[in-house]
């Protein structure tokens, strides 16, 4: 009975050993099992956050060439010098931390005493020459390839803008005398019009013609009548305020849109281009020659309200003068006011 009890312990205990032993294989296997886990937890999260990491830096990149996008996209909406920097600036303010930034140009005296001072420069050019200079103030250094990428689409934009103003410049200008086309004066001239309507003022309009052209060419040549043309555009645009605005209408008819200028003003400045041109000596090549003009006025609203009317009238005018002489100023609708030296 007593061996049956002890054999009965005795299995009793190697089963509980072998029990034992089994659950002890088994946690350590789940131990096993749960760093096993944790370790391809953290390298889950380890790949996660540099993923994050990644994506934050691919979204900045982004955030950066759309940037960039942006500022090219509407810098290149804007023709104009000044306008093209104003947006440059906002945007630069927008994504780079300075005081002060300011646009100048290349040859301005004022980059030496600015660098004086503080502020650094960073010289703008196309392919050929240095075409401006952006100074600016207090720009930190972790922000300096951001801006020269921004300050380097400023340039290709500046470019352009050069590009089209350089167009435009020829496309409104004769290339013969260096005034404004015939086109470029009417656009003008329709402007003036509708300005001086709106602010209810006077405006003129002078038809100039250089008197006997056609016997100087017959003389000279061509060349030396091309030459006169010449110095007679450059006596016209000497002879006029900055406001008004002188074009070649054909031939050898010149003619200047005169804002806010009334009868008086515009056969004052009649007068003063007639007087210039006969106190002046053209020289054309080997020959000095002299020239006189005639010139007709006609103002709005005096003369007329249209377009078409104010040149019919000032034409009307320059043909008075010629038919009572030449060297003469005659205004439209006044016979007793001509004008001519009496030096």
């Amino acid at each position: 009975m007593i061996v049956s009890i002890l054999l009965s312990l005795g299995y009793l205990f190697i089963v509980f050993r072998c029990v034992r032993k089994a659950i002890a294989r088994t946690q350590l296997k789940f131990e096993e099992q749960i760093l096993m886990i944790e370790r391809t937890v953290n390298q889950l999260k380890k790949k996660k956050s540099l993923l994050n990491e990644q994506k934050i830096e691919l979204e900045n990149e982004a955030l950066e060439i759309f940037t960039l996008y942006e500022i090219t996209k509407e810098i290149t909406r804007s023709l104009h010098e000044e306008e093209a920097f104003g947006i440059f600036k906002k945007k630069l303010a927008e994504h780079v931390q300075f005081k002060e930034c300011k646009f100048l140009d290349p040859l301005s005296s004022e980059i030496k005493v600015l660098v004086k001072e503080g502020w650094r420069e960073f010289p703008l050019k196309d392919k050929r020459q240095k075409v401006g200079s952006i100074v600016i103030k207090g720009l930190i250094e972790k922000d300096e390839e951001k801006f020269m990428i921004l300050a380097h689409q400023f340039a290709l934009a500046l470019r352009r803008v050069k590009l089209y103003e350089e167009i435009e410049r020829i496309a409104i200008t004769d290339s013969l005398t260096g005034l404004h086309t015939r086109r470029y004066i009417l656009e003008r001239l329709r402007e003036e019009l509708q300005r001086s309507k709106m602010r209810n003022i006077k405006m003129s309009f002078l038809m100039i013609d250089i008197d006997f052209f056609k016997r100087f060419n017959d003389e000279h040549g061509h060349l030396t009548g091309d030459q006169i043309l010449r110095e007679q555009g450059n006596i016209i645009n000497n002879n006029i305020r900055e406001i008004d605005i002188a074009g070649r209408y054909g031939g050898e008819e010149f003619c200047v849109v005169l804002p806010d200028t009334d009868r008086q003003g515009a056969q004052y400045a009649a007068e003063r281009i007639r007087q210039a041109t006969e106190e002046a000596n053209i020289k054309a090549y080997d020959t000095v020659i002299k020239l006189t003009v005639s010139v007709g006025t006609a103002t709005f609203p005096d003369d007329g309200v249209k377009v078409d009317e104010i040149i019919d009238k000032a034409d009307w005018a320059l043909y008075r003068a010629k038919k009572q002489g030449r060297n003469l100023t005659c205004s439209f609708g006044v016979y007793d006011n001509h004008s001519k030296s009496t030096d």
